[in-house]
Order: C-alpha cells, then structure tokens, then sequence
C-alpha cells in the first residue's frame, strides 16, 4: 500500500510532534498512532476481487491507494481467473457526514459546525447557514 502523505495531513503530524504538553514519548508516540489513524480512516481505497477460472470466488487483497497500484500488483501475480477493482468507501467520511469533522479539510471550519459542504444552504456562489437544527453556524467557512 502506498501512501502519498498530504499537506494538511503532515502538517496535523508535526503539530502533533512540536507538541510540548506531553508527558512522554510513550504519550506522544499514541496520539501520533492515533492521529494516523483517523487520517487514513477519512481515505477511500481500493480492493482487487479475483475469481478463479470456474467462477469461485477467489483471492482478495485490499487496500490499495489508488486503481493504478491494484493494476500494478495484479499484473505481478500469476494466479488464474480475473479480477475486478471494487471502490472501498471511507467510514470515516460516512460518519465525518453525518456528524461533522471539525478542523477537516473540506468541512466548514466554523468552530461549532464541522459539517460536510452538502448540509449547509445554497447562498448565491457560496454556502450559507448549516441545515444540521443543533448546529448555531451561518455561513460555511472553508480553511
């Protein structure tokens, strides 16, 4: 799996890393883990689907950062059948949908809001007030 690091990605682990309050490296080395995690969990990946010859279900291998890598690596296995390219949707995004991602790219950076693009109104070119009924923003702000 190859992961192209990206900007605000690194920059949310180096703030992490410049970070003074923690009490250990032990501490620090979690809430990177972590902060890791919850990054690659906002990611889409891809899956490669095989399926032998006589139409059983075959091998599968996930993730994949991009359909070029899964290409790549099928092209190297010399197993019989074919294989088919499946779009593994985030959870993260899903759930970062439903309640809000404060401090995400793409999600209003309104400091009590945090909700995707799609729940605020439609205010001529931009995006106005946050449909979500508990949220208190009026206007979509972006990073």
């Amino acid at each position: 799996m190859r992961i192209t690091p990206r900007k605000e990605e690194v920059a949310a682990v180096v703030a992490l890393l410049e970070d003074d309050t923690f009490e250990s490296a032990t501490h620090l080395a979690k809430a990177v883990i972590q902060e890791v995690g919850e990054i690659l969990q906002m990611r889409d990946w891809i899956a490669l689907v095989h399926t032998w010859s006589d139409g059983t279900r075959g091998l599968n291998f996930a993730p994949f950062a991009s359909e070029a890598e899964a290409k790549t690596f099928a092209s190297k296995m010399a197993f019989g059948g074919t294989g088919r390219l499946v779009k593994l949707n985030s959870p993260g995004v899903m759930l970062a949908n439903t309640d809000g991602k404060k401090g995400w790219k793409g999600y209003c950076f309104h400091p009590e809001c945090g909700h995707a693009p799609f729940t605020h109104s439609i205010a001529s070119a931009a995006r106005g007030a946050c449909h979500i009924p508990t949220c208190p923003c009026t206007k979509f702000q972006s990073a």
